[in-house]
Parts: C-alpha cells; structure tokens; sequence
C-alpha cells in the first residue's frame, strides 16, 4: 500500500486557515498520520482547517474515520449544541472542509453521508473564500 503524504500550509484569507495537503492512500495504516497533523494543528491555534483532497488516489472506511475524526476536533463545544438542536437539518461546519477530492473520493465521501456536514469545493480560492470567521 502507498503511504499518505502531509504538506502543511497556512494561508491568509479573511481568516488564516491550515491547509493539510494530502497525496496517497488514506486507510488504516496512515489515519493516524493524519489525525496527528491535525491534532498538532488544533494544538497551535489553528480554527480553520482545509483538508486538500487533490492527491488522495484510496479512500477507506478508515480515512472516513480520520475524517470525522477531523470533524468533531474542529467543531466547537458550542457548535454541538447547535448540532443537537438542527435536529433533521444538517449542520455545515463553517471550521472544517475539503477541497479537489477526485470523482472516485468524492463518491465515497457522498454515498457515507459526508456531503451532509462538510462542505466541499473544487476550487482551492473558492474554499479558502468559504471561511469567513
């Protein structure tokens, strides 16, 4: 299996956003390589976190775990209660989204239901428009 590939960027935009640009496989062996990055960037102070699909060539029921994984630690205490009280009507993150998945990522990602709480561009100046603070 291919290994998974990390590059970490920040950009300016209305907000700084961390950018973690993926490339290679995403399973089991390497979500853990991911949740660390993430975690390290939660750890720093970043808010807002782009997840760059652009690379990713597999993804697994375990990358849709590092993935909502991603989701919950981007989403704020106050925000889960905001999620409680949506109840049917879905709750886009505003913190957390993903950018240039492929047609065969992007169908993952739509038939495990993520289309419903992340949003998801195909432009990277689109998505880092889409964080407005």
């Amino acid at each position: 299996m291919s290994e998974l590939n990390i590059t970490v960027s920040q950009l300016q935009g209305k907000v700084p956003v961390t950018i973690l640009h993926l490339s290679g496989h995403l399973h089991g062996t390497t979500e853990p390589e991911l949740l660390d990055q993430a975690q390290k960037a939660r750890e720093v102070g970043s808010k807002y976190l782009l997840l760059d699909l652009s690379g990713v060539d597999i993804l697994t029921s375990a990358g849709l775990r590092a993935i909502h994984n991603i989701f919950n630690l981007f989403t704020p205490q106050s925000d889960v209660e905001i999620i409680r009280q949506h109840g049917e009507e879905p709750y886009k993150s505003p913190y957390f989204k993903l950018v240039c998945p492929n047609p065969d990522v992007y169908y993952v990602l739509n038939i495990a239901g993520f289309l419903q709480n992340l949003l998801i561009y195909n432009d990277m100046d689109e998505a880092m428009n889409s964080f407005t603070g």
